[in-house]
């Protein structure tokens, strides 16, 4: 089967991320475009062996880029088109019905109750959401919860099937070498009690909550904050006014030590830290959660439906924190009493192994191309209990 995603595009971030890992595993021949911004992602693609074309589109009103991607989608010859994130839905799923595919599926990665990507959900949103969603023939969510939302919006049930996303289990397992060696190059003192924040830095994370956090805790804890985006010097600030500056550590897109060369990847920083956090009040799944999960961390959230889609057994060093900073000191606070357990994978991590949803996925190609019904409209996982991997 030959499939082509369109993306609007390949920075640093969550769906991207997802999106190579998950070309990793699909048997599928595919193929990528980018509306926009061919960051690092492309060059890991590419790295992978995976062709990716850079469309150019100037703006979200760039309708010349509507008739090269059509001409892309027709020499291409492909028997799927699958899009991702707001824009390429909207132009994607066009794109392929005027080039005669009509097998069309499309992933929502970030759907919030009062956001999408970012952007409010504003009547106009919705509409056009909708509009461009009747052009696919199913709706990807990656949570229960997505789908859902997905329902309230009135996409119809049967277009939406549950495709969580999903993590490289072996690659997030916590290694104490890796962590020794990891402190010792961020300039972290042995004694250091490591508090993980991670995700792009914009207002919606809220990683301003676990800073003020930090100020209320003893002066052994530390802050971890893994990612780049446009909140960094805010949040710098708000480090400085907060007397912590020299407690936060910030790691950019692309993690680097004091020196200024590469510094450790993604398992490595969770494989460094003690307990991971996110404060933001709106996920759409929480993939960095999972990570964490999978490196053995308790787990503090304000919001995450991969966990909470799950029974409570499957992670028991989860917890979720509702209220602002204080009530993170006293969560943050309560996993220092705990006692320390071995840094083993919770169940629910292993639940997202990404063979698994690699291989659901193709099962929804296969009857998307078959023009069969879904395997499994709008399913969610068990609420008794978690699949055995």
């Amino acid at each position: 089967m030959r499939a082509l995603h369109i993306i609007t595009g390949l920075g640093v971030g969550g769906a991207e991320q997802q999106l190579r890992l998950l070309l990793r595993h699909l048997p599928a021949d595919c193929d990528v475009v980018t509306l926009t911004n061919p960051g690092s992602v492309a060059d890991g693609l590419t790295a992978d062996g995976v062709r990716v074309v850079h469309l150019g589109m100037a703006g979200n009103r760039d309708l010349g880029a509507l008739p090269r991607l059509v001409r892309i989608i027709r020499s291409g010859r492909y028997d799927l088109v699958h899009t991702h994130l707001y824009r390429a839905c909207l132009y994607g799923r066009l794109a392929a019905r005027l080039a005669g595919v009509r097998a069309v599926v499309a992933t929502e990665h970030s759907l919030g109750d009062s956001q999408m990507e970012g952007r409010p959900l504003t009547p106009g949103v919705r509409a056009l959401y909708l509009a461009g969603e009747r052009l696919g023939r199913a709706t990807v969510a990656v949570s229960p919860t997505v789908a859902e939302r997905l329902r309230r919006w009135g996409v119809p049930a049967g277009r939406i099937e549950v495709v969580p996303n999903g993590i490289d289990l072996a690659r997030f397992a916590f290694d104490p070498v890796r962590r020794h060696r990891t402190r010792r190059r961020l300039g972290l003192p042995d004694h250091a009690r490591v508090i993980g924040g991670i995700g792009r830095l914009h207002a919606g994370k809220r990683f301003d909550v676990l800073i003020t956090a930090l100020a209320g805790l003893p002066a052994d804890h530390y802050l971890l904050l893994v990612g780049g985006g446009p909140e960094e010097s805010a949040l710098r600030r708000t480090a400085r006014e907060a007397g912590v500056a020299d407690r936060v550590l910030f790691t950019g897109e692309r993690p680097c030590v004091p020196d200024g060369s590469s510094g450790p990847d993604l398992p490595s920083l969770t494989s460094a830290m003690d307990v991971f956090a996110s404060s933001c009040p709106e996920e759409a799944f929480g993939l960095a959660a999972v990570e964490a999960l999978a490196s053995g961390l308790p787990v503090l959230y304000a919001s995450c439906p991969a966990i909470e889609d799950l029974p409570a057994h499957t992670a028991p060093a989860a917890r979720r924190v509702t209220g602002g900073p204080e009530a993170f000191v006293r969560a943050l606070a309560g996993t220092r009493a705990d006692a320390p357990g071995a840094r083993t994978a919770a169940e629910a991590a292993r639940h997202y192994d990404i063979t698994r949803s690699a291989a659901r996925l193709m099962d929804v190609y296969t009857a998307i191309v078959a023009r069969q019904p879904l395997p499994s409209p709008s399913s969610a996982p068990s609420p008794q209990g978690v699949p055995s991997s």
